[in-house]
């Protein structure tokens, strides 16, 4: 299969260009060369670096964006791996590498998978856009970004899902406790107010607050991560303390709602310490792009849920159930995307891509060449037929 043999090639290209948050340059160069390519009618890459390809269907809408990312994670100690990080071996049947499965093997089957109508000469019924955005991995600058600028009707987002469908995921609110005393010699720790202990003391309450449940994306959780104190000294008691709040949410539960619920748990943490302070707050992060813009991101990546009965998710199960023969499982995702924000700005969102999600962001990150194979039929599939079959379903473009 000649256009297999071509996005192999393309993702090994991609594993083999570096591009961390910030870094992606050579990565944007990579995807935005192979689109030209390939014959899309426009390439353009973004204010932010976001690379944006476009097929023009026979009609403008409704409009469909398949959209994934040009960054990944770190890779740790290259010696912890089996193949090189960012070798793009071929072994066992499988690309190796990181973001072979997140989430460069689901770009390369986006991009040639739409390209596969260019290729026969044929026309999608409606516009068709590839994005690749900037920065998914710390708080979606790019997703963000595109979607205040281009809301297309439809969203496919290509997070790994072993190519079954996903209909939502929780969302992702970073929290921050910040944590006051008194800072002193650590010879005299009773002459200060150690923060330290406040924060101890939320710990050990934390396991009893009560927190939400979505019905189907399950109980909110709480995981702290970080801790950060303004000493860099081992023999000095910090005045200042930092705890990080990984918090993993359903589509209700807002960071006000989050702050009010921890809230008497640090006030109570923080009275057990004389001469202590301590707020939550929802930071926000100054972030530069590989194009030099500086842009303030919120913590706050919103969850979304579409249900099973809607006709975004039903007309794309029988559509991939057509041309691929066989009905693709409907579930959600645990972790966050940049979906949410595209749903922030009123588009219609699922979500669906090839790879094991268990490796991503793990040495052993791969992804199946079969696997790739039946991403071009679906994402093909999608372009061809899923935004009118949505419409005549009564989807609103």
């Amino acid at each position: 299969m000649p256009d297999r043999d071509r996005t192999v090639d393309f993702l090994q290209r991609l594993i083999r260009t570096p591009g961390l948050p910030g870094e992606e340059e050579g990565t944007a160069a990579v995807v935005r060369d192979e689109m030209e390519a390939l014959g899309y009618d426009e390439v353009s890459v973004d204010e932010v670096g976001n690379v944006v390809g476009l097929v023009r269907g026979e009609a403008r809408r409704p409009s469909l964006m398949f959209n994934t990312h040009l960054d990944h994670v770190g890779v740790g100690d290259p010696e912890r791996w089996p193949h090189p990080p960012f070798g793009g071996e071929i072994a066992d049947g499988r690309v190796w590498g990181r973001g072979a499965v997140d989430i460069k093997g689901p770009l390369a089957a986006q991009v040639h998978g739409v390209a596969r109508l260019l290729a026969e000469g044929a026309r999608p019924p409606s516009d068709v856009y590839v994005s690749a955005v900037v920065q998914e991995e710390i708080g979606g600058l790019g997703a963000r970004h595109l979607a205040e600028r281009l809301a297309t009707d439809l969203v496919v987002i290509g997070e790994p899902s072993s190519n079954e469908l996903r209909r939502g995921h929780r969302g992702r609110t970073e929290l921050r406790l910040h944590a006051t005393g008194r800072s002193v010699h650590a010879s005299v720790p009773e002459r200060g107010v150690n923060p330290l202990y406040v924060v101890a003391g939320f710990l050990e309450r934390l396991p009893s607050v009560s927190l939400p449940e979505d019905p189907e994306l399950g109980p909110t959780s709480v995981a702290p991560t970080l801790v950060r104190t303004d000493q860099v000294s081992r023999n000095v008691v910090p005045g200042e303390v930092w705890l990080t709040l990984d918090v993993r949410t359903g589509p209700d539960t807002t960071p006000e709602i989050l702050r009010s619920l921890l809230a008497p748990a640090l006030e109570e943490a923080a009275a057990a310490v004389p001469g202590a302070s301590a707020e939550i707050l929802v930071p926000a992060v100054e972030h530069t792009t590989w194009t030099g813009l500086v842009r303030e991101v919120p913590a706050v990546n919103p969850s979304w849920v579409r249900a099973a009965t809607d006709p975004a998710v039903t007309t794309a199960v029988e559509l991939l159930e057509r041309a691929i023969g066989s009905r693709p499982p409907v579930g959600l995702w645990k972790f966050a995307t940049d979906g949410g924000h595209f749903v922030a700005h009123g588009s219609t969102v699922i979500g669906i891509g090839p790879g094991d999600e268990a490796l991503a962001h793990t040495v052993r990150e791969s992804i199946q060449l079969s696997a790739l194979d039946r991403a071009l039929d679906i994402d093909e599939a999608l372009a061809r037929a899923w935004p009118m079959a949505w419409k005549a379903a009564g989807g609103e473009a």
